[in-house]
């Protein structure tokens, strides 16, 4: 079957507009159109979206900045979006009209002045992706992935997912007037992310395998149906979560970091923030590019084990983790990820599941909060401060990829005690609910045994 195509500037579903063309990251090869694995024809690498005019200094780094600050202040729906306003280093669209936006991006940038002193940190920052609209920094990707969707005549697009692409796949398909399959895999998501692709209207079908058994089948699926892959293996995905980087170097005044740390699952998050790192140097836009860094847990580490075996063929794990965002055990974008580490000098860490919980309640304790699988930057890090990797003089910064409300379960049980409850470390991490009299004494005297404990 072969997909409807409403559109007159496609005949191809995956051909892209004038200027960019598909890069295959393995021999180079160009092509202008993509088949829908998004694998390159000679040697079955992944491919990428890149512009090859940039090279000739076509983009004028200091108008580019004052174009995109002067954005901010307009109200045209394309230039609210965080991902839109740097549309000159996105494919272009066919219309600023067919755009399919919930105003994504934009999300803050907080100093993590509390936990800098507890590590001992000189600067420390928190990029909280977590403040899109569905809750992950999934919207970004989505908002370019979905909008090329549309404008192809796709009905159906599809993922697989462990919780947060299914939630802003299902959300950006509503709002681009498509239909979504959402395949999961059975007892391992959240019900807080499964809720919202039921509520966004997507069939959603939970497998009895595990993440990457899911992506093997929506990857025959898409070979036999009229049903349009939206997995971070879709190149028009990392196109707009590269805006993550854009948005964070104009909030440090264009001034990098010395470190960017990023949670590793299927690492399309690092690959993009990645490519957005390197055309920003090739653009002129920033002198130096920082370090990136891509954390992951002990159970879902492949990775952490690909790069200590050589990083010359992906060593999968059976992926087990509380922190579901990143139970994925044969990371699509594997080779990506190791290019841009190589690129930025970057290295990986792995963190256990009880370091997870403690940065997570300490994440918590600055009045942000993340999911499970966003705080294992900062127990990163903390390795990365013992190995050296990290000076404690340096600028970092933690990109936090999902909502505290992503995962209640974990959070609450966690504080009740039932999870690690024979670790007394994390005793001090815990603030279970109390349960009282209603009676004034009753919480006068629970508030005098607080202020206690606090003083101690």
């Amino acid at each position: 079957m072969q997909p409807s195509v409403t559109s007159e500037e496609s005949a191809n579903p995956n051909s892209l507009p004038v200027r960019f063309v598909f890069r295959c990251i393995g021999c180079g090869l160009v092509v202008h159109a993509a088949e829908q694995d998004f694998r390159c024809s000679r040697c079955g690498n992944l491919l990428e979206i890149s512009d090859p005019s940039w090279t000739a200094g076509s983009l004028h780094p200091v108008a580019l900045k004052s174009l995109w600050a002067q954005r901010r202040t307009l109200n045209e729906s394309i230039d609210l979006s965080g991902v839109w306003r740097f549309r000159e280093l996105l494919p272009q669209p066919a219309s600023e009209q067919s755009v399919v936006t919930l105003r994504e991006g934009n999300t803050p940038l907080y100093a993590l002045t509390r936990t800098a002193r507890a590590t001992d940190v000189q600067q420390l920052y928190a990029k909280h992706q977590g403040l899109n609209p569905t809750g992950s920094f999934k919207d970004t990707g989505m908002t370019v992935a979905a909008t090329f969707a549309r404008q192809a005549g796709y009905r159906w697009v599809a993922c697989a997912s462990t919780g947060n692409t299914s939630a802003a796949m299902a959300a950006y398909a509503a709002r681009g007037g498509m239909r979504s399959l959402v395949l999961v895999p059975e007892g391992k998501i959240s019900w807080s992310k499964l809720s919202q692709a039921l509520d966004y209207g997507a069939l959603t079908c939970q497998l009895r395998t595990d993440f990457d058994g899911c992506l093997r089948l929506l990857q025959e699926l898409v070979r036999s149906a009229p049903v349009y892959q939206l997995n971070s293996l879709n190149p028009f995905r990392i196109e707009g979560q590269k805006t993550l980087a854009y948005e964070l170097l104009e909030q440090l005044e264009w001034q990098p970091p010395d470190h960017i740390i990023v949670p590793g699952g299927n690492l399309g998050n690092s690959s993009a923030i990645g490519k957005g790192l390197l055309e920003m140097r090739d653009i002129g836009l920033i002198e130096k590019l920082p370090k990136l860094s891509v954390v992951q847990a002990e159970g879902a580490n492949a990775l952490v084990r690909t790069l200590r075996e050589g990083g010359k063929r992906l060593v999968s794990v059976q992926a087990e983790t509380r922190a579901t965002a990143i139970r994925i055990g044969s990371p699509a974008s594997w080779e990506k990820a190791i290019k841009v580490l190589q690129s930025t000098g970057g290295t990986t860490e792995e963190v256990s599941e009880i370091e997870i919980a403690q940065a997570k309640a300490e994440i918590g304790a600055e009045g942000i909060g993340c999911e499970p699988a966003s705080a294992v930057t900062l127990a990163g890090l903390r390795k990365l401060l013992l190995r050296g990797f990290v000076s404690r003089d340096e600028i970092v910064v933690l990109v936090l990829t999902g909502n505290l409300l992503k995962d209640p379960d974990f959070t609450m049980e966690f504080h009740r005690g039932e999870l690690f409850s024979g670790n007394e470390q994390l005793n001090a991490y815990r603030h279970p609910p109390v349960v009282l009299d209603a009676s004034l004494k009753a919480v006068i005297q629970t508030l005098e045994q607080a202020e206690k404990s606090a003083a101690t």
